[in-house]
């Protein structure tokens, strides 16, 4: 299957969902939700045709959350797949099943976006083959039944498919000279990076909220669950970074002149 043709199953159609964003998760009031809502609970902002009454000012009422949020084509897979259109709100035992099934749903979807994008990025040999593999099996457990999502080990597939995707970073990262040192799960907080050279380096579940990034040169930088909350990214580098999401996106700043993959796209409040 060519990558757009992958991808585009892994793209939200909330026209195809129910809202399950908006009910299942819980939050909590922060920089990124102006209010509390447990789990379970509709937000108060949910229509009753499951739209959200603010989404076109949601981050001008406090919710940047809800803008940078993409649940990868879960909630219409839940709904439509899983549950075969079954409405969460005629039913409190099939709602709790559904806001879990949706949870597992959405680590799947976005293993098989990351597993696209080292697909399409290796060379034939077999290292593609073994993520063509996990991209097969990853798919088939989203068809699951609603029992059968509930019962996976997330936490095996989600070490599983980690040990892979590094072996995947290693070798693409390895075509760019590196300048530092890998900072994996390290504390960047509010760091003063601007123009910085992170070519090659693997910034893999680092927090880099706030951090300055200006003009920073990222390419074929692993970004792989990097939290990127407020970090400046005006002018950075960033067209070839790997394992970089949509979501990762939203919740930073950035222009006209930070360059992003293809296959993403530019924020509309950068601009």
């Amino acid at each position: 299957m060519r990558p757009e043709l992958a991808r585009r199953e892994l793209r939200a159609d909330c026209s195809r969902c129910e809202g399950l964003c908006c009910v299942a998760p819980a939050f909590a009031v922060s920089a990124d939700f102006a209010i509390d809502k447990p789990a379970g609970r509709p937000c108060p902002n949910l229509g009753p045709e499951f739209g959200c009454r603010i989404h076109e000012t949601l981050r001008d009422r406090g919710f940047p959350g809800c803008a940078a949020f993409d649940c990868f084509g879960a909630g219409q897979q839940v709904v439509q797949v899983t549950f075969a259109g079954q409405d969460w709100r005629q039913s409190a035992a099939a709602a709790t099943s559904m806001f879990a099934v949706f949870d597992v749903m959405r680590q799947l979807k976005e293993s098989l976006w990351h597993l696209a994008e080292a697909r399409e990025l290796l060379p034939a040999g077999p290292l593609r083959e073994q993520v063509e593999q996990a991209q097969a099996l990853t798919a088939g457990l989203t068809n699951g039944s609603a029992d059968e999502l509930q019962r996976i080990n997330r936490a095996a597939h989600r070490r599983q498919l980690g040990s892979l995707l590094a072996k995947v970073s290693e070798v693409l990262r390895a075509e760019v000279p590196r300048h530092g040192a890998d900072r994996i799960g390290a504390d960047l907080i509010g760091a003063k990076l601007k123009g910085a050279d992170l070519r090659g380096i693997s910034l893999r579940g680092a927090y880099l909220l706030g951090a300055d990034l200006r003009g920073a040169d990222l390419r074929r930088t692993d970004l792989l669950g990097a939290d990127l909350r407020g970090a400046d990214l005006r002018q950075a580098r960033m067209r070839t970074s790997l394992f970089l999401t949509q979501p990762q996106l939203e919740a930073a700043r950035g222009d006209g002149g930070t360059t992003v993959p293809a296959w993403l796209t530019r924020p509309k409040h950068w601009v």
